[in-house]
């Protein structure tokens, strides 16, 4: 039995080419009702597919108990190296683990004319893989996914410069489609047609694509400007702008709309929404600076009323989606301001709040008010964050 871990725009093709090539398969996804641990138990193959290093650790933590020794887990997710090797720490010793990741989109997801990357010993899995299309072994585990960092770290900045390209010939009196046409008798023809239309399916989210780039930074490299780098935050503006659930061909559009706002509001689709006065955050440069958030849920209603952990818990959580969405974590705080009603509950504020706040905490302050915007509001809280370059 194969247990496939993660659903999505590449999920959903993958796991349906298993079923057809006759394998029986259990699929998991979030908030499906089933836990990671119920979904492998019994699984000779687990298959994740995720969406980041994050998503990864906490779905294989999540199914540990319900692996069997001797199981293999094929990471077919875009997280690098060093997460792979996280990963074999992470995972018992009798549990194998290959690293697979893919190139290609959703259409040769569904065809299965994907590259497999695989690193480790896939002699267990080699015929599994091959569903999925034509199989690269590369070596030792954490091939393929340096393999696969290394080339999104040519492909990605390629059509960034390519969109920089369209902006310089617009703003020069060029002809889009003529700039096109004289691109595609030259190596980049093939991306500049890709460019020549931004793709209104995402195949490719310029959220992913960014979340690439940021894998590619490494310790090793040179501190001066690189065109990677110089990629990475044209597409880090991009996404602060509301393009990450994009494909990633809207490069072109953005870097073509004229200067970049200096000050870019976020709001996420996977936080409650605002009241439409303001937003959940502003970005300027490499600062974040996070509205108040304070503890309801999808509907407006309030979460939690009346205790002080259950307001704090939901808050800490919607803050950890706004910093993941912009790359940074709790460590990137460099200031914090708390509202409470009631400074006798703050205690129970700082058991929570030292779940998520470890080790030297930013700067703070704590004020008590009489009352907030809505009654039944215990707490808010807000941010200023220091962005990762």
């Amino acid at each position: 039995m194969i247990a496939f871990l993660g659903q999505g725009r590449m999920g959903v093709p993958m796991a349906r080419r298993l079923t057809q090539a006759g394998h029986k398969v259990t699929t998991w996804r979030r908030a499906s009702g089933v836990s990671a641990a119920e979904a492998v138990d019994g699984a000779e193959l687990v298959i994740t597919m995720l969406s980041d290093p994050a998503a990864v650790r906490e779905v294989l933590t999540a199914a540990l108990p319900g692996l069997r020794p001797g199981a293999t887990v094929v990471e077919m997710s875009t997280i690098g190296p060093e997460a792979v090797r996280e990963l074999r720490a992470l995972l018992p010793a009798e549990v194998g683990l290959v690293d697979a990741p893919v190139l290609g989109s959703v259409g040769p997801a569904a065809d299965g004319t994907l590259t497999v990357l695989a690193g480790g010993d896939v002699s267990g899995c080699r015929e599994l893989l091959s569903v999925f299309g034509s199989v690269r072994e590369l070596g030792p585990l954490g091939a393929g996914a340096a393999m696969k960092i290394a080339v999104m770290s040519a492909i990605v900045p390629a059509q960034v410069l390519l969109a920089e390209t369209f902006a310089y010939g617009e703003a020069h009196g060029v002809d889009r489609g003529a700039l096109i046409d004289v691109l595609s008798g030259t190596p980049l023809g093939t991306l500049a047609e890709r460019l020549r239309v931004p793709s209104a399916e995402t195949r490719y989210s310029l959220g992913h694509a960014t979340k690439d780039l940021e894998l590619g930074a490494w310790e090793g490299a040179s501190m001066a400007p690189s065109m990677i780098g110089a990629a990475r935050a044209r597409l880090q503006e991009a996404r602060a702008a509301g393009l990450g659930e994009r494909d990633l061909t809207a490069i072109a559009e953005h870097v073509g709309g004229g200067a970049a706002r200096r000050a870019v509001p976020l709001n996420l689709s996977t936080i409650p929404a605002t009241n439409g006065r303001y937003s959940h955050a502003v970005r300027v440069g490499d600062m974040l600076y996070v509205s108040g958030q304070a503890a309801f849920d999808e509907q407006g209603d309030i979460v939690g009323e009346g205790s002080m952990a259950a307001q704090s818990e939901h808050i800490f959580q919607v803050i950890s989606r706004i910093l993941a969405d912009q790359g940074a974590t709790f460590e990137d705080i460099a200031f914090i301001r708390t509202y409470v009603t009631d400074m006798d509950q703050l205690l129970d504020y700082g058991r929570v709040r030292a779940k998520y706040i470890t080790g030297t905490p930013p700067a703070s302050t704590t004020v008590e008010v009489s009352r907030l915007f809505r009654p039944g509001l215990l707490l808010e809280v807000d941010l200023i964050v220091a962005l990762p370059r």
